[in-house]
Order: C-alpha cells, then sequence, then structure tokens
C-alpha cells in the first residue's frame, strides 16, 4: 500500500469525504485527490502533520506504512503544528517568517536558563 493508499484508507476509516477532510486541514479538495492518487511526490510537511492530527494517525505509518495506523504520542506535536499551520497559512511570507523569528528567540531563550 502507498502512501496515497494508506491516506483513503485513514480518511474512510473516519467517515469523511475528500471535501471534509480538504476543509479541516485548510486546504481544496484537489490536495486531497492529489495525494490519494500519488500524483503528488511527496505532501508538504505541514499538509502530513495536519492530515495526521485530523485522521488522528501515526506520521510513520502514513509516510512509510510502518507501526500501527494510531498513534497518539504524536497526536499532541501534530495538533499543535496543525493549528500552527491553519493559523500562518493566510500570514504573508515576511509574517511567517517573522513568527518563525519569534518560536526560534524564545527557543534560544529558554534554551539558556
Amino acid at each position: 500500500m502507498n502512501l496515497g493508499e494508506r491516506l483513503k484508507v485513514a480518511r474512510k476509516s473516519k467517515g469523511l469525504t475528500q471535501d471534509e477532510l480538504a476543509e479541516k486541514i485548510g486546504t481544496s479538495r484537489g490536495v486531497i485527490t492529489n495525494i490519494e492518487y500519488n500524483k503528488t511526490e511527496m505532501p508538504q510537511p505541514l499538509i502530513i502533520n495536519a492530515l495526521c492530527n485530523v485522521l488522528e494517525i501515526n506520521k510513520e505509518w502514513l509516510l512509510n506504512g510502518t507501526g500501527e495506523m494510531n498513534n497518539s504520542e504524536e497526536l499532541k506535536s501534530s495538533r499543535i503544528l496543525s493549528e500552527i499551520y491553519s493559523i500562518s497559512k493566510d500570514l504573508s511570507e515576511d509574517e511567517q517568517l517573522y513568527i518563525l523569528n519569534v518560536i526560534k528567540t524564545y527557543k534560544k531563550h529558554i534554551s539558556q536558563k
């Protein structure tokens, strides 16, 4: 089974249509269709994280078919990254870079404590 097939299995197991899944992760149905039919090389990491968050699945399972389909350990991180993506996707590139720099500065600050 490839990534597209695994995504389709996970999506259907949650009872979602491509449109519903796309809406939940803040993208178009075309993106979901292209992934499911392997018409894209590799989806962006933020899209992968959003898919794993919404579908509550293990990223390694989705990407490589390894491990269990469901993995609660990764869900917390995936949910946070998905929310960051959802909030920042409509910002300009400069605004996104500003937020990234704020996060980097904060990380540097707390690592010095």
